[in-house]
C-alpha cells in the first residue's frame, strides 16, 4: 500500500493489515487459502468498509470466510459477556462481609455490569410491587368513600368504567390479579371457571344500576364479556360493552346487524379470529358470529360494543369512576380519556382497584379496596338502598331469542333458568377466556 493509504488508515508502514487465523481442522494443508484465514486488523476494518471488503479478496480469502470469522468473534464476545454477568451476579448475591479481595477486584473492574444488574433488580422489584394487592384501613376507606360520594353529587356527568374486578364476587376470575386468568396462564397453570350460567350480578352491578336510576351515573363503559350489566337491568343505551357479550350473537350480513340474545354462552365453538357460532340467521340464513373481542383483535361491531356511546360519554364526563380495572387495556383507548384537553379541563379520575394501575399518577383519588365494599359504603353515604337481584325478573329472559327447531344440539352449555342455581357448578371454560395475546400480533378487525 502507498504511504497515503497507511496515513488514511492510521497505520505504521510496518504494521500488517491482515493477520493469520488458525487453520481449520481437517483442511489437510492443501493450500494457504484453504488452511489459513486472513482477518483484517485494527482501524482498517472499523473505518474503511471498502478496504474491509477488498483486502480479503486481494489476499485470496472469500467473503464467506470473513463473515464466519466475524461471527466467531461476535460469539466469543457474547460468551465472555454472559460469563462476566454470571460471575458478577454471583458475587453480588454474597453478603458484603463474605466478599474476598478477588471478588472486590472483579466488581471494581466491571462497574458497568454491576450497574446494569442493579437496574435489572430495581425493575424486577418495581414490577412485583405493582402486582401486590393493597387494602386501605377501614377508617381510611370510609374517608375516601366520603370524598367519592361528594364528587358524584357535585358532578354534572359522572361515568363509570368497569373491569373484571367487579365480577370476582360472582366467581368469575379477573385477568391480572393473583388468581387472574393471565396470571395463571403465564405461570403455566390451567384456567377453569364455574359454569358462567350460574353467575349472577354482584352487589356492585346492582349498585351501578341504582346509581343510574338516580341519575348519579349517566353511562357505563365495561370491559367485561359476562353480560352481568345487562342482567342487572342496566339499559342498553347506557351501556358500552367494549369487548362483547357472551350471550349475544349477531348476523353481520343483515343491515343493520341482526342481534340474537341467547340464554347460554354462545362462545363454545369460538376463539381468537374464529367467531362463527355454528348457528344461522333466522332471516337471511347466513352464519352467526359471537361479539367477543379477544386480546389482539379490534372490535368494529356497532352493538353491543357501542363505541359511539362510550366516546360521547367520555366527552361529556366531568368525573370518571374506574371500578375493578387494571386499566392496562383501557388506557390505550385514547377517546376515553380526553387527554388532548388542558389538564384542568380533563375529567376528574377516581380509581377503585387493589393493585397499581398506569393511571394512578393522574387520579384525583385512588381507593385500595374490593369493589363490593366500596359500593356498599358509597350507597350508604348517598342514602340509597341497594337493590336485590331477582333472577325471575332478569331482563335477559324477555330479551332472548329462542332457538329454532333443529338447533337444540348446536351447543352443550347450560341454559339460564328463572330458578336460582342449586348444587355445585360444573367446570367449563368459555371460548373467550384466556384467548389471544396483545403482544406480537397484528390487530384484526372483526
Amino acid at each position: 500500500m502507498s504511504p497515503l493509504c497507511f496515513a488514511l488508515f492510521g497505520l505504521r508502514p510496518q504494521e500488517p493489515l491482515l493477520t493469520e487465523a488458525a487453520p481449520r481442522p481437517g483442511s489437510g494443508g492443501c493450500s494457504f487459502r484453504h488452511t489459513r484465514l486472513l482477518v483484517l486488523k485494527g482501524p482498517v476494518a472499523q473505518c474503511c468498509p471498502l478496504a474491509a471488503r477488498l483486502l480479503p479478496v486481494m489476499a485470496g480469502v472469500s467473503q464467506r470466510e470473513v463473515r464466519k470469522a466475524a461471527d466467531r468473534r461476535q460469539k466469543r464476545v457474547l460468551e465472555e459477556q454472559r460469563a462476566r454477568i454470571k460471575l458478577v451476579s454471583k458475587i453480588l448475591q454474597k453478603p458484603q462481609e463474605l466478599r474476598t479481595k478477588d471478588d472486590l477486584a472483579v466488581l471494581a473492574a466491571c462497574v458497568d455490569t454491576v450497574q446494569e444488574l442493579e437496574r435489572r433488580k430495581q425493575k424486577t422489584e418495581a414490577r412485583k410491587r405493582k402486582l401486590e394487592e393493597v387494602i386501605d384501613e377501614p377508617e381510611e376507606l370510609r374517608r375516601k368513600v366520603n370524598l367519592l360520594a361528594a364528587a358524584i353529587q357535585e358532578a354534572q356527568y359522572p361515568v363509570i368504567y368497569s373491569g373484571a374486578g367487579i365480577s370476582t364476587a360472582a366467581s368469575i376470575p379477573d385477568y391480572r390479579g393473583p388468581k387472574g386468568v393471565w396470571t395463571l396462564l403465564q405461570s403455566g397453570r390451567e384456567v377453569s371457571t364455574a359454569d358462567l350460567s350460574e353467575a349472577e350480578p354482584t352487589l356492585t352491578h346492582m349498585c351501578i344500576t341504582q346509581l343510574y336510576k338516580e341519575k348519579l351515573v349517566h353511562h357505563v363503559v365495561s370491559q367485561n364479556c359476562d353480560g352481568l350489566h345487562l342482567r342487572s337491568s342496566l339499559p342498553r343505551k347506557a351501556l358500552s360493552e367494549l369487548h362483547g357479550n357472551m350471550y349475544i350473537e349477531v348476523c353481520t350480513y343483515c343491515s343493520p346487524n341482526r342481534e340474537y340474545i341467547r340464554l347460554f354462552d354462545v362462545t363454545e365453538r369460538t376463539s381468537l379470529h374464529k367467531h362463527n357460532t355454528g348457528r344461522k340467521c333466522h332471516k337471511c340464513n347466513s352464519e352467526l358470529r359471537d361479539t367477543i373481542v379477544h386480546f389482539g383483535e379490534k372490535g368494529t361491531l356497532e352493538q353491543p360494543l357501542n363505541w359511539k356511546g362510550a366516546a360521547e360519554a367520555a366527552k361529556k364526563a366531568d368525573v370518571i369512576i374506574c371500578l375493578g380495572s387494571s386499566l392496562k387495556v383501557l388506557k390505550k383507548y385514547a377517546c376515553l380519556w380526553c387527554m388532548s384537553r388542558v389538564p384542568h379541563k380533563r375529567p376528574k379520575l377516581y380509581i377503585v382497584n387493589l393493585q397499581w394501575t398506569p393511571k394512578d399518577d393522574v387520579a384525583t383519588l385512588k381507593i385500595h379496596a374490593k369493589c363490593d365494599d366500596v359500593m356498599r359504603l358509597l350507597l350508604k353515604e348517598l342514602h340509597l338502598e341497594i337493590p336485590h337481584y331477582d333472577r325471575s325478573k332478569d331482563p335477559i329472559f324477555s330479551l332472548a331469542t329462542q332457538l329454532r327447531p333443529g338447533e337444540e344440539d348446536s351447543h352443550s352449555r347450560k341454559l339460564l333458568t328463572k330458578d336460582s342455581p342449586e348444587g355445585v357448578a360444573s367446570t367449563v371454560s368459555g371460548g373467550w377466556y384466556g384467548k389471544g395475546c396483545a403482544k406480537g400480533r397484528r390487530k384484526k378487525k372483526i
